[in-house]
């Protein structure tokens, strides 16, 4: 035989078993993920759906998808076990503290340029007054 015609199978197989591990490596850490939870915990579904976990049993848990309405669900269905910041951040709308160590950025960048701050300072663009593409003193186009 010749190794020609086995280098290629044998590439082949390789990179089969380095998907299954990838998969396998995904499915140990989603399983893991949803160990996590316990009551309280803000969840995502697979479809979708924000909710409170109230009780974890061996594959099912019970969520609380609005306040006083319970539904169980596979634990497989759980998508994503969130943290409380994320979760109010999402749900209610609570958008975490500001860090006050960071300054704020000024309205106006003057104070940063330090240039000064009234309109009379005039700008130039470029082009100046009667330059050669037939303009006049005044800014007007002639023919």
């Amino acid at each position: 035989m010749d190794i020609g015609l086995l280098l290629p199978f044998i590439i082949l197989i390789g990179a089969m078993l380095l998907m299954t591990r990838s998969a396998k490596n995904k499915q140990r850490a989603a399983a893991q993920m949803r160990d996590t939870m316990q009551p309280g915990s803000g969840v995502r579904t697979i479809g979708g759906m924000y909710a409170v976990v109230k009780e974890v049993q061996d594959d099912s848990v019970l969520l609380e998808v609005a306040p006083g309405v319970h539904a169980y669900y596979a634990k497989n269905a759980i998508g994503v076990v969130l943290d409380d910041e994320e979760y109010n951040r999402i749900v209610h709308g609570v958008e975490p503290e500001k860090d006050d160590d960071l300054p704020e950025a000024p309205e106006d960048v003057s104070s940063l340029t330090g240039a000064p701050d009234d309109d009379a300072t005039e700008v130039d663009l470029g082009k100046a007054k009667g330059s050669a593409d037939g303009d006049d003193q005044d800014g007007t186009a002639t023919k």
